[in-house]
């Protein structure tokens, strides 16, 4: 199966534009808080979203087969929510690749160039009701048979 369908939904935020810079704020190197997003255009019948934030430039394979670094899982968002505030604490919180619960923001290695990130809104048919602590290969293969829609943001950082 996977992922396969068109859709409308779209997802944006306040704080950076799509393909633009995303700002230190929101990074390992400054006070590292979610940006802050909104969705639209979900398909009738959504019940639920799940967020996520992916750095498929890190240079790290896993034994498992999956590339790239996470850096947030976020699921269970109700299906009336099209936004998320700004440090979202709301909702259930996966686990990203620094090992912690919760969004821990773009940090490339020194030297490394720019990173792309990919926020991911997923609409889903269902409550699924997971538990906390998964991460982006377990949400991903729980949710799948579930997923209607998808549309990401793509945002850039480079360290300083």
């Amino acid at each position: 199966m996977g992922f396969a369908f068109s859709n409308d939904l779209t997802l944006d935020s306040s704080a950076f534009a799509a393909e633009g810079a995303i700002p230190s704020k929101h990074t390992g190197e400054g006070e590292d808080v979610s940006p802050a997003l909104s969705w639209k255009n979900a398909p009738a019948g959504t019940k639920s979203y799940a967020v996520i934030c992916h750095d498929p430039d890190a240079p790290l394979i896993s034994a498992n087969g999956t590339y790239g670094f996470v850096h947030w899982v976020l699921y269970n968002i109700p299906g009336d929510v099209s936004a998320l505030s700004e440090g979202c604490g709301d909702y259930t919180q996966g686990k990203n690749n620094f090992g912690n619960l919760g969004y821990n923001g773009p940090m490339p290695p020194e030297g490394h160039g720019q990173h792309k990130y990919y926020f991911w809104v997923i609409a889903l048919d269902a409550e699924l009701n997971l538990p906390a602590g998964l991460n982006l290969w377990q949400l991903l293969e729980k949710i799948e048979p579930n997923a209607t829609a998808m549309n990401r943001l793509i945002g850039t950082y480079k360290r300083g």
